[in-house]
């Protein structure tokens, strides 16, 4: 009797794929050999076209004017605070809130660790009708969290709060 060799191993999303860290924080992906070892890989878009950056990416960027626009005003009360970005909010919800999914959280400042601002990124995108109106919400979102951190209301935080595009 022969028996059939094992199927091959497979790899777990993303395990294989490295990056590599330079000191000036610049993560510049490592080139590889694709799965049929035909050669290694490149870009798939010249980085001068439009979709060369991912959504996530220009999230990101819309998240980080709408700091910078926040920190011209409030810098001396935001020093330590952090930013972050992710996907989506975990699946259980903070006791303060009350039903539907959060855009973003404020994470008070805890045993030694920052204070910290998340803003998600699916449910932002996922009510915003057009770029200007993503831009509008991210910004109105950042505002609100700001404004829950600093102990008062959005319109003091950003006179702009809340106007539409």
């Amino acid at each position: 009797m022969s028996s059939a060799p094992p199927p091959p191993a497979r790899r777990a999303p993303g395990v294989g794929r490295r990056t590599l860290a330079l000191p000036t924080t610049t993560v510049v992906p490592v080139r590889r050999r694709d799965r049929r070892g035909r050669g290694p890989r490149g870009p798939l878009l010249p980085s001068s076209m439009p979709a060369y950056r991912t959504r996530a990416e220009r999230f990101d960027d819309l998240v980080l004017d709408a700091v910078e626009r926040i920190e011209r005003l409030w810098a001396r009360q935001l020093v330590g605070t952090e930013f972050a970005v992710e996907d989506v909010p975990p699946s259980n919800p903070a006791p303060w809130e009350h039903g539907g999914v959060p855009l973003g959280r404020y994470f008070p400042s805890d045993a030694g660790l920052p204070a910290r601002i998340v803003v998600y990124r699916r449910p932002v995108e996922s009510r915003a009708t057009d770029p200007l109106d993503l831009a509008d919400l991210v910004r109105d979102v950042v505002v609100e969290q700001v404004a829950h951190l600093l102990g008062r209301s959005p319109d003091d935080v950003d006179p702009h709060y809340g106007d539409a595009h």
